[in-house]
């Protein structure tokens, strides 16, 4: 950790994010991986719903509803996501120590890159799309925008929780404790 004195803040927030009294849905890199599936899926999910409720006809409030219900799955999928990376990217700077700083560096250059490409594919369809179907192109802009820029925004979240390293055994479960004379 740095010099710098931790506030009352940092401390709470530290407290949270190294809870392990969910450890057990993020223990393994299948169910953390799951988890990111689910969370991205999940993202897609109300992406679409919202998409759907701005480019419709009417006002088709059942997508409001379910967007309501799927929120509920989408933030405990993301309290399990900042959990298994214990707040890397919640925690400010100086609540980390060098390996912890150094990781979240190297999450959000990887998210960076990927975020990148996926800005690159976008405006390449959004041209390909605006030379070929004209003005069909300008009622797509805004919701692809939207959602390459909330992927944009949780994508170190996801890279995090993908890359996020299993717990060291504990030396007295497994007998690799002192040796006793």
């Amino acid at each position: 950790m740095t010099t710098t004195p931790l506030t009352r803040y940092d401390r709470s927030m530290l407290r949270l994010m190294n809870d392990r009294r969910a450890a057990a849905w993020y223990a393994t890199a299948a169910r953390r991986r799951l988890t990111v599936v689910a969370h991205v899926v999940l993202s897609g999910a109300i992406g679409g719903l919202m998409t759907h409720f701005c480019l419709a006809e009417g006002e088709p409030l059942w997508t409001v509803a379910v967007m309501a219900v799927l929120y509920l799955p989408w933030m405990v999928a993301t309290g399990l996501i900042n959990g298994a990376t214990r707040g890397l990217l919640e925690l400010r700077e100086r609540a980390l120590d060098e390996r912890q700083s150094a990781e979240r560096s190297r999450v959000l250059a990887r998210a960076h890159r990927v975020t990148t490409l996926l800005l690159a594919a976008a405006a390449v369809t959004l041209l390909i799309t605006g030379g070929t179907a004209g003005d069909a192109a300008k009622a797509y802009t805004a919701p692809l925008l939207i959602a390459v820029l909330v992927v944009h925004w949780m994508m170190p979240l996801w890279v995090a929780g993908w890359r996020a390293q299993d717990e060291p055994a504990d030396e007295d479960a497994v007998g690799g404790g002192a040796l006793e004379l």
